[in-house]
């Protein structure tokens, strides 16, 4: 071969080389991030990272330790099926919206875009595994993959997969709650059976979603997938290693088991949803005992979680997705453990709305680092969309981007937000929780409470008629009726 033929050669073969590192340069440069929300049903944010010292939560803990915690963080509603149809739409609740657990997005908001769907609408493959959406047929065409353990698989009901899954849920193991439940629909509020941690349903979500990320790193596109759990959910049900890991002597009630002084008698909850389990009394308080259980049943089922969640993370580090995989673990509202007489949540003490949230973002400068930052669920969505270059739809979202906290953890965050339960609507600030109680009839104030959380964040002490706090209340009255007004109004 002529020199001048091997100098052409060389140099077709050097563009290529170039041109073929430059694109794979570029290539990386434009990979989309994937991410992952690891959503709790019911989880208060009593965790080691946050300061708690009764609950053993390591790998949440470990989470908190490479990602931003946010130490004031509220759910909009401290409902399961609203407060996630409010979340996964970034819109607020109002009078006639998002109200309760029965709440479908399709149906109260059927023009607008859900998180899922505007990734899936940017080319990501969207999964849900587990309670994602309270209903499994909610907003059923978001998911590329849908899945909840047993819903889809064949009955002899002939049942359809949401109908079979609400008959099953409670996911009991011993023999004899079983049989209750499948006679009666209910059984005892809690259950610690001796099984592996792959038997409850939550054991079953997290061996799924650990098979899903394998598919999904294959496969070389970017991902959504959502994992929920709901062992932090009455019943509470783990395997009886998760119990064993507590003594029964260390388990305490709370020293506020009491109505807050002054508290008006609405805001304080008769929980329903734990009087319908079978071990509960219909109406007074439970025993010193039970109260005892229940507690210590729920320590138990933070702990199983938490194994499954570091399942989890552990899987996404071995297939090197950690990299470029944003995490978020948030819960979609809090629980109330006896503080005030009450349990369960639906209530607008901090107790029900207060939630744990944790984004771990691998390209963030910021490792370990806890805000306090005001923030409220609907911010995830514009947050993620900003995270994942994404425009918002328009005339949509009513929370805001959390990326400026992320960047600067010392923000103060938003200086207020709204949280709505019932007829109850509170203005959460930094400083304080104040709420109305509005007549849904004429609108109208039936009563209102004011808890200065700068010095009782306990919330033990309703101070709306304090004088001292006069002003307070005159100027947070304003804030809610001047910037949330169509929300309890109506449109």
């Amino acid at each position: 071969m002529k020199l001048n033929s091997k100098l052409k050669v060389l140099t077709v073969f050097s563009l290529i080389f170039v041109f073929g590192c430059k694109t794979q340069k570029n290539d990386n440069a434009v990979q989309k991030p994937n991410v992952l929300l690891l959503y709790m049903d019911d989880l208060r944010p009593e965790l080691g990272c946050y300061g708690k010292t009764k609950i053993h939560s390591p790998n949440i803990d470990a989470l908190a330790a490479k990602g931003i915690q946010f130490n004031n963080a509220y759910c909009n509603v401290p409902v399961c099926g609203a407060s996630r149809a409010s979340m996964l739409t970034g819109m607020l609740p109002t009078k006639n919206r998002f109200l309760d657990f029965d709440t479908f997005v399709q149906k109260e908001t059927p023009n607008i875009t859900t998180l899922p769907m505007l990734f899936k609408q940017n080319g990501y493959t969207t999964v849900s595994d587990g309670k994602v959406y309270h209903h499994l047929d909610d907003h059923m065409g978001d998911w590329d993959i849908l899945w909840r353990p047993y819903a889809f698989d064949k009955n002899d009901r002939g049942l359809a997969p949401t109908d079979y899954w609400q008959s099953l849920w409670k996911d009991y193991q011993l023999p004899e709650n079983r049989l209750e439940y499948k006679n009666t629909d209910t059984g005892p509020a809690f259950e610690n059976a001796i099984v592996n941690d792959s038997v409850y349903i939550d054991g079953l979500t997290a061996n799924k979603v650990i098979r899903d990320l394998k598919k999904l790193k294959k496969s070389g596109k970017p991902f959504f997938l959502a994992a929920g759990f709901i062992s932090t959910h009455l019943p509470f049900n783990s395997p009886q290693r998760f119990s064993d890991m507590y003594d029964r002597k260390d388990i305490k009630q709370p020293y506020n088991n009491y109505i807050p002084k002054n508290a008006p008698k609405i805001s304080i909850s008769n929980w329903p949803e734990m009087r319908a389990y079978s071990n509960i009394p219909k109406q007074g308080q439970v025993s010193d005992a039970l109260a005892i259980d229940l507690i210590h049943s729920y320590y138990a089922t933070v702990s199983y979680v938490d194994v499954l969640i570091g399942n989890i993370v552990n899987s996404l580090e071995k297939l090197h997705l950690d990299k470029n995989t944003i995490v978020v673990l948030v819960s979609d509202h809090g629980y109330n453990l006896q503080e005030h007489t009450q349990w369960a949540k639906f209530t607008n003490y901090n107790t029900s709305t207060q939630v744990p949230l944790i984004i771990y973002n691998p390209k963030s400068l910021h490792k370990g680092i806890k805000t306090n930052a005001l923030t409220e669920l609907v911010d995830i969505y514009p947050t993620l969309a900003e995270l994942c270059n994404f425009k918002l739809p328009e005339n949509q979202i009513e929370g805001k981007s959390l990326v400026p906290v992320l960047k600067n953890p010392s923000l103060k965050g938003k200086e207020h937000i709204l949280i709505k339960k019932g007829n109850g609507f509170t203005l959460k600030t930094p400083n304080y929780s104040y709420t109305e109680f509005i007549n849904s009839k004429d609108n109208t104030l039936i009563t209102s409470m004011l808890y200065d959380h700068q010095i009782d964040k306990d919330e033990n002490n309703n101070v709306v008629d304090d004088p001292k706090y006069k002003e307070v209340v005159s100027v947070l009255n304003n804030i809610l009726h001047n910037n949330y007004d169509k929300n309890i109004i109506g449109e």
